[in-house]
């Protein structure tokens, strides 16, 4: 059985999935079987691809009609095609850059082989840069990491609230500017001092980024 999806794309100017939606059509996808979301191809939430895997059955091929339609960006494109692999699932792309992937067929599973191989390289490429960058911090001085949220005033403001019964954490958590994990990490419930609290507090100030003076 073969299932259909499109996406709008703003990039291009269309808001319509009509041309996707007559090309799929000419390959043999039933009405029926087609999927589409009417969102940026950048947000996670997608219902309609959500729907498309989830009908999806060994056996089964999913075809789209670019390759752009389907994956937010590349390592996205190559998890999901990976996923419909083990499912032993095909994928297809009519026209495009992609056109050549019809990983049904043994040339099309070498394209993409292709396409895997290059995404691996870029994850590689991106771990060998931080990890240079991180350690040209450390030759000068600096740590690496996100800095503190939280500060001393916030802490023990935050140890007044938390001993309160009356106190909501969701409002607490946003008159402090920080996550409800952070706020745990340092304070628990009930409003005595945590590790990171303490360590807060004993110091008097929170390690701030780079560039900017203690």
């Amino acid at each position: 059985m073969q299932i259909g999806y499109m996406r709008v794309s703003k990039a291009d100017g269309s808001q319509s999935t009509d041309l996707q939606r007559d090309a799929l059509r000419a390959a043999g996808v039933a009405t029926r079987r087609l999927y589409e979301d009417r969102a940026s191809g950048r947000l996670d939430a997608r219902p309609g691809l959500d729907a498309a895997l989830k009908a999806l059955r060994r056996g089964d091929t999913l075809i789209v009609w670019k390759l752009d339609r389907l994956g937010r960006d590349l390592r996205h494109l190559i998890n999901v095609v990976h996923d419909l692999n083990t499912r032993s699932i095909g994928f297809k792309v009519l026209t495009g850059h992609g056109a050549s992937i019809d990983t049904t067929t043994s040339a099309g599973k070498l394209v993409f082989g292709i396409f895997a191989s290059l995404a691996e390289f870029e994850r590689d490429l991106i771990s060998e840069r931080t990890k240079a960058g991180l350690a040209s911090a450390r030759a000068r001085g600096r740590k690496g990491g996100a800095p503190f949220k939280m500060t001393a005033a916030k802490v023990r403001l935050a140890m007044v609230a938390m001993g309160q019964k009356e106190t909501k954490v969701a409002d607490l958590c946003s008159e402090l500017g920080v996550t409800r994990q952070t706020l745990y990490r340092h304070v628990a419930p009930n409003g005595t001092l945590r590790k990171d609290g303490l360590r807060v507090v004993e110091g008097g100030k929170t390690r701030k980024p780079p560039g900017k003076k203690q």
